[in-house]
């Protein structure tokens, strides 16, 4: 029995109030997290916004790109309007047809000489291959490239510290990257000759790209050294005078004589001895020959990117020959690296004696292909 001393009617209106105010206590403990919900979305969407759609990125790189090749066809057009071409060493004179304009990009294979100064009077003709005492356009340029190389290194030297700065990580990295190429090739004995072969790659690359500089060629007095069959026969006979000097001194003047003049096949009877000396004179001639096609192909290669650089320059637009330009930069680069690595080669093998070669063969000749099985004597008399 209810003990309520207010009416059924008020105790009812109680309940009611009740129920109310707890609705709406939870209506205002859940309105904080109804309203986070939007304000999350809300600042989702603000960051969606503000990040930047790649798709106009990539239509203004394309259109910055046409603009580009746009503007270089038309300051080309412009050029030829402004400033006529004109056959070479006669400015002011129309060109008669395209063989003036790959003539006038064009140098012949004989260097220009600097000193002494020629007679304007009675000019002579310069020899492809010369022994006269002369600066050369391609042996001034050398002498250039080598000053700025060694600057360089020893401001590189100089400047050694314990942390490395860009310079000297620049060196070292060099260094070591062409350490362990001629270490990968040649085994460890190949260090000792690590010295000169940096010093040719280094010299004959920045010599090559010296080359590809768009003054080059056009400063009578600067020419890429390379270009000159006179610089290659000198580098290739430094190198030939090299790897012999190593041949003698490790092995001496009989034993690296004995590689190409073998007596003994008369042991084995007259026949096979005559021919061991046919086939030492052979590899003798041969040996005359390394420092030729090291010169020839040195030369070949840099003469030869230099005049399709000329033609392709004069029939077309400058946008063709920028991306040759990329191409013989790299040609240029695998050429130091194929004339570095055959010196380093050719030293290699002149310090191994003919009894090491032989022992070499003879070790393979037992060894299966492939050589992921046991050699065929151990398997011929395990069975």
């Amino acid at each position: 029995m209810s003990t309520d001393p207010r009416p059924a009617s008020e105790a009812g209106g109680a309940s009611q109030d009740r129920v109310s105010t707890e609705a709406a206590t939870e209506a205002a403990t859940a309105e904080p997290n109804v309203a986070a919900v939007p304000s999350q979305l809300v600042e989702g969407a603000a960051k969606d916004a503000a990040r930047p759609d790649p798709t106009p990125k990539k239509s203004n790189r394309r259109r910055n790109l046409l603009l580009l090749i746009a503007g270089v066809i038309v300051f080309d057009i412009a050029a030829a309007f402004i400033v006529p071409p004109f056959p070479i060493h006669e400015p002011g004179k129309p060109i008669s047809g395209i063989g003036d304009l790959i003539m006038a990009n064009l140098e012949f294979p004989a260097p220009h000489v600097v000193w002494p100064p020629a007679d304007p009077e009675h000019p002579q003709a310069i020899p492809l291959i010369s022994a006269d005492v002369s600066i050369t356009n391609t042996l001034l340029t050398m002498w250039i490239v080598m000053g700025i190389l060694l600057a360089v290194f020893i401001a590189a030297g100089l400047s050694l510290k314990q942390v490395p700065g860009r310079l000297q990580n620049a060196v070292e990295f060099i260094w070591e990257s062409l350490e362990n190429w001629a270490i990968s090739l040649g085994g460890p004995d190949a260090r000792r000759h690590v010295p000169l072969f940096s010093a040719f790659f280094i010299f004959i690359l920045f010599a090559n790209w010296s080359g590809l500089l768009p003054f080059f060629g056009k400063i009578v007095e600067l020419r890429a050294p390379t270009s000159d069959v006179n610089v290659t026969i000198g580098l290739a006979v430094v190198a030939f005078f090299y790897f012999h000097y190593q041949g003698f001194r490790a092995l001496g003047v009989r034993g690296y004589l004995g590689k190409f003049f073998v007596f003994t096949g008369f042991k084995q009877g007259i026949a096979a001895g005559v021919i061991d000396l046919f086939v030492g004179l052979i590899e003798f001639l041969l040996e005359f020959i390394k420092p030729i096609t090291l010169a020839m192909r040195l030369f070949g290669n840099i003469f030869g990117g230099e005049v399709a650089l000329g033609v392709i320059t004069a029939l077309t637009i400058a946008l063709i020959p920028a991306g040759m330009l990329l191409l013989e930069g790299l040609l240029n680069f695998v050429q130091a690296l194929i004339f570095s690595t055959l010196m380093l080669m050719y030293t290699i093998i002149a310090v191994e004696s003919h009894h090491v070669e032989e022992h070499a063969e003879r070790d393979h000749t037992d060894v299966p292909e492939g050589g992921i099985a046991p050699p065929l004597s151990v398997a011929a008399g395990s069975h």
